[in-house]
């Protein structure tokens, strides 16, 4: 998984890197959001490991929002994330800056023919559930003739075009007034990876799926030890009885239990 970091809204708080853990923040002395230590009470945390990043609420916390949907309690995370508390804006953004290679290098080394499961999945507005095969160029815009249409005031009438590349998506901008966003920052041009988020016209959200490939890590890539596992031969070497001794011993017990009985009786 990429490294990310959480970007505030205050210029003069600075970016906080997400390391594996969890990252509490809250309320600052001048009531902006920043990171809590020292056993403050944070309203959030976000939780950080190889697989993702989730986001909890603290009990009785209210008003907070991921990309406009409201979290009560946990929501997993995505780069490129817009999470509101109390109406103050943090963004999820990559520590790896958007991958800027033309289309030959991006298709350099692959059979030519890229995987057609690569989709573009709408995980916000208007498209929120919807996915858009990448068969064929896709334009964004206005235009009544778009395949993805944002009909939105301001909103240029061909505002991008998708196209698959090998294994990528090449996002191109064509003219529009205030380019695109890509993992929470702002693009016009660039190539798209699986699991990079692309949003238009501020809350119209895309992501690029694909199944899975190895080798993609810019940050968490140091596999943790892992931990022994207890089974019977651990126990047996460190004078654990073996299972037939255990079932053995029970038959006696019970044995003995009956002649207590019976005598007892008698």
């Amino acid at each position: 998984m990429t490294a990310l970091k959480l970007r505030f809204p205050t210029p003069d708080e600075p970016e906080l890197p997400l390391d594996i853990g969890v990252h509490g923040i809250g309320r600052g002395r001048a009531g902006a959001l920043a990171p809590v230590t020292d056993g403050g009470a944070p309203s959030v945390r976000f939780c950080v490991d190889r697989r993702g990043v989730w986001l909890t609420v603290a009990e009785g916390v209210q008003g907070v929002h991921v990309n406009g949907r409201q979290v009560r309690r946990m929501a997993m995370l995505r780069t490129g994330d817009a999470i509101f508390v109390d109406g103050q804006e943090l963004r999820l953004v990559s520590t790896a800056p958007l991958a800027s290679i033309t289309a030959a290098d991006a298709t350099d080394g692959t059979d030519g023919d890229a995987d057609p499961r690569i989709v573009l999945r709408g995980v916000g507005g208007r498209y929120h559930g919807r996915s858009f095969t990448l068969d064929r160029p896709r334009l964004v815009g206005r235009h009544a003739d778009a395949d993805i249409r944002i009909d939105e005031p301001g909103f240029a009438d061909r505002h991008a075009r998708l196209e698959r590349v090998g294994s990528m998506v090449q996002l191109t901008d064509l003219g529009s007034a205030d380019g695109s966003v890509v993992n929470g920052e702002s693009t016009r041009d660039g190539v798209l990876q699986a699991g990079d988020q692309v949003v238009f016209d501020a809350h119209h959200r895309f992501v690029v799926e694909a199944p899975a490939r190895a080798g993609r890590s810019a940050g968490y890539d140091r596999t943790p030890e892992p931990l022994p596992l207890a089974d019977a031969t651990s126990d047996s070497s460190s004078g654990g009885l073996p299972l037939p001794w255990l079932l053995f011993a029970a038959v006696v017990l019970a044995g003995l239990l009956s002649v207590l009985l019976l005598f007892g009786a008698a």
